[in-house]
């Protein structure tokens, strides 16, 4: 588990650790790194370490910096099924922001997944640490894995040309474990329950045209999954590639024209998106028609973003779209075995919870007309 913190004063960037609340006998010495923006604003002192080996399904319990006044602890995800991932996207920092980490909270879950736009800085950095006190709750007792949206660009031609600045120093993804490094700390992927689940991290606003290095990471990833060992494969990115809502409608079409085989071919199971604000299920499509070995596709860009929902949807529905509406709220895929998997949307209906939308999906490696 990587463990991150920001301190304002310098300490040591030493993690202290335990499975007994007030005992820390184990310890993880990282690295520490700051940056600048615009000549205007300095981060405090950003320190990461890897703690571990760590037990699977085990509460521990830790401290940072060796300071007695904040105790934390995380559970480790289980190293079998069932396994449940929240995914939530564009989340912002707003009254429903707060409201939707209150619904994830308040149900368990082993690991969430964020398909970019986090803290809605948008330029302005002391945006990022209100961000991080508002999901530390969270953030601090369960593994968080995120990819980046257009919010986190932040380039400024000129004043600021290097794009992901504050992202890249304050999120620093797992792109170089595993046995498929990335490269790039936006986009990667990783292994839960076992190996039972495959998740790949995409980058919407990094090259990925055939040729790029994230095309070729991509297609050498999907290459070495043995589907008869991980039976599940899913995929984050932030700008969907299928949407009939008004909003941000075709931005995601170019990285879909090459990408959306690789996916097909390896027979990915869903796909889940954001950046638009609302949420839309569709049924498996490829090449924009309903197909039993393509992806579902689920937009769930609802989390509570300052820029409010987004509520014009085009009419007709489309026949692969299963489910729209332009609410807040969260989802949760729970991994129940190797064949089926259950999705639900809960919607943020008067601050509570409530499912708007469910479904069984069915493994593709369980389906042989799928595996011919």
């Amino acid at each position: 588990m990587r463990v991150t913190w920001i301190t304002e004063d310098d300490a040591p960037a030493v993690v202290e650790y335990g499975m007994t609340s007030g005992q820390y006998p184990f310890s993880a010495t990282g690295t520490t790194t700051s940056y600048s923006y615009l000549a205007l604003y300095r981060s405090g002192n950003i320190h990461d370490a890897v703690v571990g080996p760590l037990k699977p399904s085990t509460t521990y319990y830790y401290r940072c910096s060796s300071d007695p006044s904040r105790e934390f602890s995380f559970r480790t995800p289980p190293a079998s099924l069932p396994f449940t991932f929240v995914v939530v996207g564009d989340l912002g920092q707003t009254g429903w922001t707060k409201s939707t980490l209150q619904h994830i909270a308040a149900a368990d879950y082993d690991m969430l997944l964020l398909p970019g736009d986090l803290s809605y800085a948008d330029f302005l950095q002391p945006r990022w640490d209100s961000y991080g006190r508002l999901v530390e709750p969270l953030a601090s007792a369960r593994p968080w894995m995120v990819t980046e949206g257009n919010h986190e660009i932040e380039r400024i031609p000129l004043l600021e040309p290097r794009a992901f600045k504050a992202y890249n120093a304050r999120w620093r993804v797992p792109y170089d474990a595993g046995d498929s490094p990335s490269g790039s700390n936006l986009y990667y992927s990783f292994d839960v329950a076992g190996g039972m689940v495959h998740v790949v991290m995409l980058g919407s606003y990094a090259g990925f045209e055939a040729g790029t290095a994230q095309h070729e990471w991509l297609r050498g990833d999907l290459a070495r999954i043995d589907r008869g060992r991980t039976p599940f494969v899913v995929a984050l990115v932030h700008a969907p590639w299928y949407n009939s809502n008004k909003a941000h409608q075709g931005e995601g079409d170019d990285m879909r024209d090459a990408m959306e085989a690789l996916l097909r071919a390896a027979r990915v199971d869903a796909v889940f998106a954001g950046h638009v604000h609302a949420y839309e299920r569709f049924t498996r499509v490829y090449g924009g028609m309903e197909d039993q070995c393509g992806p579902v596709y689920v937009t769930i860009g609802d989390g509570g973003n300052r820029e409010g929902l987004a509520d014009e949807y085009i009419d007709p529905q489309p026949k692969t779209s299963v489910f729209r509406e332009a609410s807040f709220g969260h989802g949760r895929l729970q991994v129940v075995n190797a064949t089926h998997a259950l999705w639900t949307w809960h919607r943020n209906d008067d601050d509570q919870p409530v499912v708007a939308d469910q479904v069984w999906i069915t493994s593709l490696a369980s389906n042989p007309d799928c595996n011919k």
